[in-house]
């Protein structure tokens, strides 16, 4: 617990904001944003579900990008979750990996009603 604070406590007020700017930004430019790990099995369901409904959408691996910690960390104040997967639909914040397998049976119509498939 210490390491995650001495990370975050380390980062920049100017980081925090531009990350925000950022997470704010991939929000509102996709009709879905998939905030992810690469590693992580339940980010793996997720994408897979919507790979094989021909979703189109926004990922960001977040252990790949230099900033990925600052924004798993506004994404905690955007959405108030701070797990991965962090899933937005329509700029709708839909929740993780049991929240989007949730909607499976309303999904194509969901994805189709923002132009994601």
């Amino acid at each position: 617990m210490n390491f995650l604070r001495q990370i975050f406590s380390s980062t920049s007020p100017e980081a925090m904001s531009a990350a925000k700017a950022k997470a704010q930004s991939i929000i509102e430019e996709n009709a879905v944003a998939v905030f992810s790990k690469s590693y992580c099995p339940y980010c793996k369901a997720s994408k897979n579900l919507l790979d094989d409904l021909g979703a189109k959408y926004f990922l960001i691996e977040l252990d790949q990008v230099d900033d990925g910690a600052a924004i798993q960390s506004v994404l905690a104040d955007i959405s108030g979750q701070r797990t991965v997967p962090n899933i937005y639909i329509g700029q709708k914040h839909i929740g993780g990996n049991s929240d989007l397998q949730a909607k499976k049976g309303e999904l194509k119509a969901l994805l189709k009603e923002v132009g994601a498939v």
